[in-house]
């Protein structure tokens, strides 16, 4: 590993693209031997605000904190040698910049960095991708990006939330981490691939390598999980709604989203992603296997190995029957102690995030499910723009539209974190698509 030139530390000078939980978790994590100077920039807005201040009281002190007492040796702080309150003030020193930004923004964000101005960027690093998200970024940042390794995450490694102190906004808490994580890069013979894959090993989490980003964005289970669940009307009346719901994200109607038509839709959007997945030459995941060897397991009991390993080449009904199991079986914990009645963890019960009104009176929408609506919609326009159709997935997307809509209407409300009307996204990635002679 050779790209940097500032220091000795694999990632060289470091940039966090982004100020929210996961992006400060990082920034600590990074801190600890990876970079040589860390810096944060973040969009102007009410949230810079408030670090700007915190950073002037407190110094540039960033806090993380682990939950389980296995990852407290990740505990720590980090000391930003620069925090940029917009971009404009970037200046040219970052070899790396890791990109903690919902992934529909990423254009947008990317173009904001002026990435001819960084002569010395040789890493750009997607956390939170969705599929499709390295190719669009690649074609439409063309020049740009030839000397610099894009390298995509399956997923953000983490669970991380900021600590339940509003006014400490820089320390955050992780309460788990992912059992492994696929990255890629856009570049076949990537310098920096190997470094990375060594950070995400000295968190203690398994780390792959595969071999076009592609595939390591098609392996984010909520890709998967989230729109069937949380896109219905049912789930999108808990979300969209003036006071708490009652109701658990994981459970069984009339308790949760979890019905025989949800797990339908979880089938037929599996098999639609897959297609895609495959035109681009990548071989698509066993949703099954999947969930229950790099997301949470079941009892060999509950769901036999045989069923798990040979899923994708059952009917539609058996899929469907073997997912409803599996859905049934983690209602609780089946790994956890039962307590001195006999009962076990409900780990189903997660209550709904629901939608909040900012400061200037507007509607915000959960990141859960208004990330995996842009993530959905970004895999929709690629299929697209190639020619696949995709019908489960334009009716999980009109069914959001319809329900953000009618809220809208009811409450005579606007919202600040949604705009359908101005999202070219299906135009560009035709364009793209006609550029490289793929439309079919």
């Amino acid at each position: 590993m050779t790209f940097h030139t500032s220091g000795a530390m694999p990632f060289g000078n470091t940039l966090v693209v982004g100020a929210g939980a996961a992006a400060i978790n990082i920034a600590v994590n990074v801190s600890r031997g990876w970079c040589d100077k860390l810096g944060l920039v973040n969009r102007a807005g009410a949230h810079t605000n408030r670090l700007k201040e915190g950073f002037i009281k407190h110094g540039q002190m960033l806090h993380a904190r682990y939950q389980s007492q296995s990852s407290h040796h990740l505990n720590g702080e980090a000391k930003l040698d620069c925090f940029y309150s917009d971009f404009q003030e970037i200046d040219d020193r970052w070899e790396t910049l890791i990109i903690c930004t919902p992934s529909d923004s990423y254009l947008e964000v990317i173009k904001a960095l002026s990435l001819k101005k960084l002569k010395k960027a040789k890493m750009l690093i997607l956390i939170s991708p969705g599929i499709g998200s390295n190719f669009l970024i690649e074609r439409y940042f063309k020049e740009e990006l030839k000397g610099i390794d894009v390298i995509s995450f399956s997923a953000y490694y983490a669970a991380t939330k900021y600590e339940a102190n509003e006014e400490d906004r820089f320390a955050v808490l992780t309460k788990a981490l992912k059992k492994r994580i696929y990255l890629a890069s856009s570049k076949t013979h990537s310098m920096c691939l190997r470094s990375v894959s060594k950070f995400v090993d000295s968190l203690g989490i398994q780390c792959q390598i595969v071999s076009s980003p592609i595939e390591a964005e098609s392996k984010g289970i909520t890709t998967y999980v989230h729109p069937p669940l949380f896109m219905n009307s049912f789930a999108m009346k808990q979300i969209l709604r003036k006071e708490q719901s009652l109701k658990s994200m994981y459970k069984i109607y009339p308790e949760g989203p979890i019905t025989q038509h949800a797990i339908r839709a979880m089938v037929r959007l599996w098999k639609e992603i897959s297609a895609v997945v495959e035109y681009f030459g990548v071989q698509p995941i066993n949703l099954l296997k999947f969930l229950n060897d790099d997301n949470y397991p079941v009892h060999e009991k509950t769901l036999s190995r045989e069923d798990i390993e040979l899923f994708h080449s059952f009917s539609e009904e058996k899929q469907e029957y073997l997912l409803y199991i599996r859905y049934s079986a983690i209602l609780i914990d089946p790994f956890s102690t039962p307590d001195e009645k006999g009962k076990y963890f409900e780990f189903s019960a997660v209550p709904f995030k629901r939608a909040e009104v900012d400061s200037a009176g507007k509607w915000i929408i959960p990141r859960t499910p208004l990330e995996d609506y842009q993530k959905l919609k970004l895999i929709y326009g690629l299929a697209q723009s190639v020619g696949i159709q995709m019908p489960q997935a334009l009716s999980l997307l009109k069914t959001f539209e319809r329900e953000v809509n009618r809220f809208g209407i009811e409450n005579h409300a606007g919202f600040s974190n949604y705009h359908p009307t101005i999202d070219g996204l299906d135009k560009k990635l035709a364009e793209l698509a006609l550029e490289r002679g793929e439309v079919k």
